[in-house]
């Protein structure tokens, strides 16, 4: 086989210890240090001057975790928003959006699977194969611009290796959930490596639509499909491509007129979605002071969402009324990046400085069809977006103790809508973000930073509506911009067995794009709309910690604190928290796993209410949740029995205010989608 290249080994093989393909992580009494990905280069978590969390593989899997938003309790201050089969909008520190009807959407949290870009079809971010979940708090203007102003989830997947290995794994558990997955990577030869996963996921679902006798009209039904393939060209050219294909046939029937997991509706409603993408990153070390990467993605996706906007059947009251609502979407996205980062022995000004320059395109069309019980014609919207990036950062040696980052990201913005209802949206912006932080080592175990940094989001129209629905005021939204202030604490303890994560922050954000909606007099339905706030600010605390109490023994845990605040006379929620923003939220687990034979653990994660929404008061309540698993395992196979929310508790992730129940003359309520009761099963896998 061929060597390989040390700068190469720099760039993308950094966390895989000379390994060509993969690493083989070794069991110790001290925890292993985790490498953050996402960044312009390879860095240890410790040594990341922001907030950020590392999710493992090993602790994706004593979560029985499926889907992105299975983990993301680990993480400080982060929240979903349901509204469907599955989380696809992500909030963090209080900032996101929590659904999409007829508008689009230009997220605040960004979304990437193995460099795709996901922020848009997040429904399809599987947790198939993947080697690691990274969390980064705070906007990414440097790194990347519109789609982070709070934020980016990076999905690693795991790469081929350099001998054939395989892995089956099958689960089974109560409302008849099953789930089937599988992994094979092989050298092609000396030069290539191929790594192949699948995974498929059934089940029925907990609710019982009582109308039509059946029990699965809110099921689970999705098969995920990644093709990984690894190319050493030269000792210069790495090149790694991956496809994914994801087939989603989910039910959407999930509210009651009795806030209960028991429904009416006669039209079930389904929430479906086919995502093809393909991926190219090359990284190329001709140079002796820099690498050159390359990044090309491209994904397409066929969405259909719907449900019945009673959720009664015909007849079910003289008063009543029947109406189904139908959104089916195309989305096509397309990013091309150019990035230079120096290697060792190319830094500048007197060898002190690392160095980045990229470039960054990113293109996007997206078109709606609605079909609405109350509409006389399908609604058709189309909507495309280009933007256009150049972006640098400076990572500079003061001392031995101190780095100063400077990062600076430009970027042109077009967007182009236009509507069946004649509304007719085009703007160009010129947009920044960026970002100074200073890390101090304190001592050879702590290390101390702060950051300023300032993230946007361009501005857009409310389609879909006319005036005498949506006042020409209101059509139109303009760009949102954040500054984070951080000041925080990394450390590595007690011979490296406990690490720890301290940050404070404090966000401003600047007409910042809150989501509104009433409805029209005499009309049906709801008019969702956008509108800018003046100001909203963000403040709490974040804190993480991990404890390697002895061999096989493992303490994690996690709190955050948040405090947000509307300041504009004219929104309905003027000196209120935002949506989505629990004042506090923590997680604690203690796992035991040597490596072979027994293992176990149990967590509890909790969260404060919340508001579900900026156009109204109902809120969440608070939860605490217990999970738990125990299994044994040889270097062969393993079997493991979990349990989540064993204490069957009743929670709540959307709720609406509105009058939807004929019974009480359509007064106004609070509705509620409820999370997920107790669920047992039984995992088993085998290695060969």
């Amino acid at each position: 086989m061929k060597p390989l290249y040390p700068a190469l080994l720099f760039g993308a093989l950094l966390s895989q210890s000379g390994n060509l393909f993969a690493n083989d992580a070794t069991e110790a009494v001290a925890l292993t240090e985790l490498v953050v990905t996402s960044g312009f280069r390879p860095t240890a978590q410790e040594a990341t001057p922001a907030s950020v969390t590392v999710i493992s593989d090993q602790t994706l899997a004593q979560q029985e975790s499926r889907h992105l938003e299975d983990v993301l309790s680990l993480a400080p201050n982060i929240n979903s928003a349901k509204g469907s089969s599955r989380a696809r909008f992500y909030q963090i520190r209080g900032v996101g959006e929590r659904s999409q009807f007829v508008g689009h959407v230009n997220p605040s949290v960004g979304v990437l699977l193995d460099g795709i870009d996901m922020s848009s079809i997040a429904g399809a971010a599987s947790l198939m194969d993947i080697q690691q979940v990274e969390v980064l708090r705070g906007p990414q203007g440097t790194l990347y611009g519109s789609n982070a102003l709070a934020g980016l989830i990076n999905l690693r997947s795991n790469d081929p290796t350099t001998h054939p290995e395989g892995r089956l794994e099958a689960s089974v558990g109560n409302y008849n959930s099953q789930s089937l997955s599988g992994v094979y990577s092989t050298p092609l030869n000396d030069e290539a490596g191929l790594r192949l996963a699948f995974q498929q996921n059934k089940s029925d679902g907990f609710i019982r639509n009582d109308h039509l006798n059946r029990k699965d009209t809110n099921n689970i039904d999705e098969t995920f499909l990644r093709a990984k393939l690894r190319w050493v060209a030269s000792d210069d050219l790495l090149l790694d491509f991956t496809g994914f294909y994801a087939d989603i046939n989910n039910g959407y029937d999930a509210f009651s007129l009795d806030n209960n997991r028991r429904t009416l509706s006669d039209e079930p409603g389904r929430d479906r979605q086919i995502s093809k993408a393909l991926a190219l990153h090359s990284v190329w070390t001709g140079a002796q002071s820099y690498q050159l990467e390359t990044r090309l993605s491209h994904s397409a996706t066929d969405s259909d969402y719907g449900y019945d906007e009673d959720w009664t059947f015909d007849g079910f009251d003289p008063a009543g009324y029947s109406a189904y609502d139908q959104y089916r979407r195309t989305s096509d996205t397309t990013t091309a990046e150019l990035r230079w980062v120096s290697l060792p022995g190319g830094e500048i000004f007197d060898e002190t400085t690392r160095w980045t320059v990229g470039l960054y395109g990113f293109h996007q069309n997206q078109a709606l069809t609605r079909t609405y019980t109350y509409l006389a014609d399908d609604l058709l919207t189309d909507y495309s977006t280009r933007r256009f990036s150049v972006y640098g950062e400076l990572e500079t040696d003061l001392n031995d103790r101190l780095i100063l980052t400077t990062g600076l990201r430009t970027e042109m913005s077009r967007s182009r809508y236009q509507d069946s209802v004649d509304v007719s949206y085009r703007k160009t912006e010129h947009l920044w973000g960026g970002r100074l932080a200073l890390d101090y080592l304190l001592n050879e175990n702590t290390t101390l930073y702060a950051s300023l940094s300032r993230g946007y989001k361009v501005g857009g129209v409310n389609g879909g509506f006319t005036e005498a629905e949506l006042a020409a005021e209101l059509q139109g939204f303009t760009t949102e911009t954040l500054w984070n202030y951080e000041v925080g604490s990394k450390g590595s303890y007690l011979n490296d067995q406990l690490q720890t994560q301290i940050a404070l922050f404090y966000q401003q954000r600047t007409d910042a794009q809150l989501r509104g909606n009433y409805q029209p007099v005499n009309q049906q339905g709801f008019v969702d709309y956008l509108y800018n706030a003046d100001k909203v600010n963000h403040y709490g605390a974040e804190l993480q910690f991990n404890y390697a109490l002895l061999s096989g023994l493992n303490l994690q845990g996690m709190a955050g604190l948040l405090q947000t605040r509307v300041k504009d006379q004219r929104a309905e929620i003027h000196r209120r928290d935002v949506a989505h923003a629990p004042h506090w939220q923590y997680q604690l687990g203690l796992s035991y796993d040597t490596g072979s034979g027994w293992f176990s653990g149990a967590s509890l994660e909790g969260m404060d209410r919340f508001y579900f929404s900026d156009s109204h008061n109902t809120r969440s309540w608070d939860y605490t949740l217990v999970h738990a698993h125990v299994g044994y395992k040889t270097a062969d196979w393993s079997v493991r029995l979990w349990g989540r929310n064993l204490g069957n508790k009743t929670y709540a992730e959307r709720g609406f205010f509105f009058g939807n129940d004929p019974r009480i003359n359509y007064d106004p309520r609070a509705y509620y989608q409820l999370g997920a009761p107790r669920t047992l099963g039984v995992t088993a896998s085998l290695n060969f």
